[in-house]
């Protein structure tokens, strides 16, 4: 008689296109974040990208990694690796490194985008900073979406392993919470970065290369992670077919105004996004880096505040 429960021998056979599928979907999230990583770093700048879609994304991406290590199933696929061999075990918790890979490429931005966060000196007080991006959030507002990602993430760590250690029949439904709070997030996640880049009309330091990887993938992605879960994981693959429809818009919008808008420039052209308006005080400055050597400088244009005299 087979010692093995229904579960776990269901484990032990997982076959070759499951296991090939979910390590190709593990490289395929790594490498399509790898574009929107290098070219916030080579343009040392994150203008373009809207802070609230960086915090969207990446506390929906910490609520879909809570999830998925809540879920009852992945508790017993854990208890299962007792029972079965280790190329097995690790074949059937592919689908909680998918998401953590996701999770932490994700992150990943995150910190770019306060790092690199576009910043100026203001002309009468060098201590001030001036500069914001187009939704007229500043370098305050940025570490501020840091913080609050930091403290989310450690909530949710904490109030899991809460519930696992004096409430474990409490869960299902802290899973099926956080998987909802993901796809809530999910949904709304891009309509702050459509708003921002159809504002500017230029797709700024956000990465097209990653969207046409990440788009096309994610419904790959949610199928596997469909095939896996069954309907009962709902929550764990759902938010991921919101994403690419709501990518898929992104992607559109950002590839006409790049190419096709009466804005887009010629390849070589040093400028690379259009002029903002100050929203602390009106003032027309540029945030776009002008390219001088190497080094991208943010100019910041006169203003009414500006004094005539100014030291070199």
């Amino acid at each position: 008689m087979d010692p093995l429960s229904p579960v776990c021998r269901e484990l032990a056979s997982p076959g070759i296109f499951q296991p090939v599928l979910s390590v190709l979907i593990i490289f395929g999230i790594l490498v399509s974040y790898l574009p929107q990583h290098i070219r916030i770093i080579t343009r040392r700048s994150s203008f373009g990208i809207s802070p609230y879609f960086v915090l969207l994304g990446t506390t929906s991406g910490t609520s879909a990694f809570a999830n998925i290590l809540v879920f009852p199933k992945t508790a017993q696929d854990v208890a299962c690796c007792k029972e079965i061999d280790g190329l097995a075990c690790f074949a059937g918790l592919l689908g909680v490194v998918q998401v953590g890979a996701q999770w932490l490429s994700f992150f990943f931005i995150l910190l770019l985008f306060v790092i690199y966060f576009p910043r100026a000196t203001s002309a009468t007080d060098p201590a001030a900073s001036v500069s914001s991006t187009s939704s007229g959030a500043t370098y305050r507002t940025a570490l501020s979406i840091t913080a609050i990602c930091l403290f989310h993430a450690l909530a949710t760590f904490i109030i899991s392993v809460v519930f696992a250690l004096r409430q474990p029949g409490a869960l299902p439904a802290w899973a099926n919470f956080l998987g909802i709070l993901s796809a809530i997030l999910a949904s709304i996640q891009y309509f702050p970065q459509i708003y921002t880049t159809f504002r500017l009309r230029h797709v700024g330091s956000l990465s097209i290369p990653m969207m046409c990887i990440q788009t096309p993938g994610s419904l790959v992605w949610a199928a596997s992670l469909a095939a896996r879960e069954g309907a009962k994981g709902w929550s764990v693959w759902g938010v991921l077919v919101v994403t690419a429809c709501l990518q898929g818009t992104l992607l559109v919008m950002a590839i006409y105004f790049e190419y096709f808008g009466p804005d887009s420039k010629p390849k070589g052209s040093a400028s690379e996004g259009p002029d903002e308006q100050d929203a602390t005080n009106g003032a027309f400055t540029s945030e776009r880096p002008e390219v001088l050597g190497r080094e991208p400088v943010f100019v910041e244009q006169p203003s009414e505040e500006t004094p005539l005299l100014q030291s070199q």
